[in-house]
């Protein structure tokens, strides 16, 4: 799908799509960008597990990226899963990145509506993410898409 991004200068096309094997290489810089922004260092063994994943028809992981003149500049990664709640899954939004050039150009939001839309197909009763409250750029965007619900996160990491 083409999207029409407006810049100051005038407007340009990035195409927004499902991630496909070529993509090793370009999705893994986003994802290093990812784990940089977050402080994080993902094993190399995981991040290979989930790339292919992300691609396995088999799996309930999925990812959309956003591509400009053959390059990557953003991902979004979801999966869709029961719930005790609704008889429809629930589509969970687990990781969101834009490249830094590229933010502030309504990227992100394309990424989120376009994980509405696959969300709806399937009939999901509701999609829905974490972030981390110091994100302050994207917590604005996420407070005009979406329902800050209230809910506090409580982990016991096991590995």
């Amino acid at each position: 799908m083409l999207l029409k991004i407006r810049r100051a200068n005038g407007s340009y096309k990035v195409k927004l799509r499902q991630l496909c094997q070529r993509d090793q290489q370009n999705w893994m810089s986003l994802w290093q960008g990812y784990q940089a922004f977050y402080q994080v260092e993902i094993d190399p063994q995981i991040t290979e597990k989930t790339f292919s994943r992300l691609l396995d028809p088999d799996e309930a992981m999925y990812c959309l990226v956003i591509e400009e003149q053959e390059k990557l500049i953003g991902f979004v990664h979801f999966i869709f899963h029961r719930s005790t709640w609704t008889i429809g899954d629930y589509c969970y939004l687990q990781d969101l990145f834009v490249a830094p050039n590229a933010r502030v150009k309504g990227l992100g939001r394309k990424l989120i509506e376009a994980v509405y839309e696959k969300a709806a197909e399937r009939q999901c009763s509701r999609v829905y993410w974490l972030t981390h409250e110091s994100n302050e750029q994207a917590r604005r965007l996420y407070d005009n898409i979406a329902i800050n619900a209230g809910f506090i996160q409580y982990r016991k990491n096991l590995e």
